[in-house]
């Protein structure tokens, strides 16, 4: 008689972050289809390992590879601000660290690649090479059922509410507020309504930053016309309702490989705005949001064009329920957790 099969999860990831809810996720699905999961190496016998992102621990991983088990490996993209801005040392080394890392897996280890995105693919070939095992793309999606819409007359009246989803806003990732500040700025000068503008920032975010850019907003004269809540972290249980709550995301990651704020934001029926850059034009496909061109070199934190992406978001909300209407239904085309969660099986046990 046939045993369950079971399939290593590496590295066992806890917090908060984009792998942790993959991982999450991903487990939960196996469990759905009688498939067991172990987080360790040494957790044998199992049929299969799934790296999502990298491990240290090199030397099981090296054992696993000459028992003849199929290891995949799923890749973000990479570290890069650390070398565009200055993030201290430490922070240099780590990110280097990690790099090296999840090249040393991809090029030496996995049997098969898992790209997040095509512009994924693209940066890891385009800076590392090519790899002789197959590839594949396949995009982080959501339980549909859990992030989904609700009426369109929660959303405020008197307000334009804009969200922005960071897990961390430390680290060179300030850039990202940044930008978002400036566009909530532009919008409160460039819309006719008689409407506030609310910036809500989920993600940790140091005090010193919050308070230099509550200063700001006084100083600038706008604290009449733009509110800043600074939310901190959202539990996985209420970041729906934020999203519902909102008529737009703002994405502020630059390059980002497949961010999943994006993902649960369409689901929701929230829509997306932000710039051409990494993944984005794929996962919005016009049907999701709308980015525009950067205005500068992204890869060097250029300047970014505040003042189109302002134009394009007033045009957004002047058609608010036909976009939400839209970002729905291209989610549930195209981000469904059940799909991916046969997918990635397909390529672990197929």
């Amino acid at each position: 008689m046939k045993t369950r099969s079971k399939i290593c999860l590496v590295p066992h990831l806890s917090g908060i972050g984009g792998m942790v809810s993959f991982q999450g996720k991903f487990a939960a699905g196996l469990r759905a289809r009688n498939v067991d999961t172990c987080f360790h190496l040494g957790e044998t016998p199992y049929d299969a390992v799934l790296v999502i992102g990298g491990t240290r621990q090199l030397h099981r991983l090296w054992q696993v590879k000459r028992r003849g088990i199929r290891i995949i490996q799923r890749l973000d993209g990479m570290n890069w601000i650390h070398r565009v801005i200055n993030t201290g040392w430490r922070h240099w080394l780590r990110a280097e660290y990690g790099n090296f890392m999840l090249s040393l897996i991809r090029s030496s280890f996995a049997d098969q690649i898992v790209y997040q995105s095509k512009f994924s693919r693209h940066w890891w070939e385009r800076v590392r090479g090519e790899t002789p095992c197959p590839n594949h793309v396949i995009y982080n999606a959501v339980d549909l059922n859990t992030f989904s819409p609700s009426d369109a007359s929660i959303l405020p009246k008197d307000s334009i509410r804009l969200l922005m989803v960071e897990g961390s806003l430390l680290g060179g990732y300030e850039f990202g507020l940044q930008n978002a500040l400036f566009l909530t700025a532009e919008l409160a000068h460039s819309h006719k309504g008689n409407h506030n503008l609310e910036l809500i920032v989920v993600g940790r975010v140091s005090r010193n930053i919050r308070e230099r850019w509550d200063s700001w907003l006084s100083k600038a004269g706008l604290s009449d016309l733009i509110t800043i809540q600074w939310v901190g972290i959202v539990s996985h249980a209420n970041i729906a309702d934020t999203y519902r709550n909102s008529h737009l995301l703002f994405s502020a990651d630059i390059n980002a490989a497949c961010p999943n704020s994006v993902i649960e934001s369409m689901a929701c029926g929230t829509p997306v705005i932000s710039f051409e850059t990494g993944a984005l034009p794929e996962l919005l496909e016009d049907r999701g949001g709308i980015v525009v061109p950067y205005g500068g070199d992204p890869w060097k934190l250029d300047p970014a064009d505040i003042q189109f992406l302002a134009k394009k978001t007033l045009q957004v909300l002047e058609n608010i329920d036909e976009h939400r209407i839209s970002a729905r239904k291209h989610a549930e085309s195209v981000f469904d957790v059940e799909v991916m969660v046969d997918r990635y099986l397909d390529l672990l046990l197929g």
